[in-house]
């Protein structure tokens, strides 16, 4: 049995988007636009140059909404000669989450499972909550393995994540097909694959701590199709890629998690 999670859990990942000025008038515009909404926790992942800023912006700001700051991606190291990388120092205070494992950067970057699980353990061992995200792309699905490739990466990125641990994670099941693409997946193929995915971190470490583990979906997400993706038992909020960089339909997802 799950755990009862009554509060969804909103992630908004912003990617390779907005200049420092224009975040900010974003972030601005979103808090303003949920004006008096009672939510207990959003998190933002913008830019990393934005960081900093928006932890500053986000201290002066008041009334009952709760931003959290998350950061795109994370270095497996600690510190050293990797041009261009930022470790998990370097966000201590400034971030509280961490995605792990986006699909782009298993894509374009070329990360692996054993990476992304070293990613990970870089973030709990820091007290980043980290985001694994996991998902098949459409040859995938299409040949049948959408399961197994689920079920592979989640076996490899937690291989060394303990029972104790695991409370600490969010898992996020983005169908790479749909990400971005407008092909909006089905709730049955998204149910189907969510609780693939509880039953297996219960598998893996029992039913008191895997039960508690939060699992998210993401793919297409809009102010229109949140509310039925939320109503689907097993996921626990959504992670929102290109509607998260509209305030006015990242406010309505927001609002349809009430």
């Amino acid at each position: 049995m799950l755990m009862n999670n009554t509060s969804k859990l909103i992630v908004g990942n912003w990617k390779m988007n907005t200049t420092l000025p224009e975040g900010s008038l974003l972030l601005s515009r979103i808090i303003k636009e949920l004006t008096n909404f009672t939510y207990p926790e959003l998190v933002i992942c913008p830019p990393s140059t934005h960081l900093y800023a928006f932890s500053k912006e986000l201290e002066k700001s008041k009334g009952p909404l709760n931003i959290e700051l998350g950061a795109q991606n994370i270095s497996e190291h600690e510190e050293g000669p990797y041009t261009g990388e930022i470790s998990a120092t370097m966000l201590h205070n400034i971030a509280k989450y961490v995605i792990v494992g986006h699909s782009e950067r298993r894509k374009f970057f070329n990360e692996s499972d054993a990476v992304d699980g070293k990613k990970l353990q870089t973030a709990i061992r820091h007290r980043l909550t980290p985001i694994l995200c996991v998902g098949e792309d459409q040859q995938e699905r299409s040949d049948g393995h959408a399961k197994q490739k689920v079920l592979d990466q989640l076996n490899t990125d937690l291989a060394h994540v303990t029972s104790q641990e695991i409370k600490d994670v969010i898992v996020a099941y983005e169908p790479v097909w749909s990400i971005g693409t407008g092909n909006f997946a089905k709730p049955a193929q998204v149910e189907e694959m969510v609780w693939l995915i509880h039953n297996n971190l219960i598998e893996q470490f029992g039913k008191m701590a895997g039960s508690k583990v939060r699992v998210l979906y993401g793919g297409s997400v809009d102010g229109e199709n949140a509310r039925n993706y939320l109503n689907i038992k097993g996921v626990d909020g959504l992670l929102v890629g290109g509607a998260s960089l509209n305030y006015k339909q990242f406010a309505k997802i927001v609002r349809a998690s009430a």
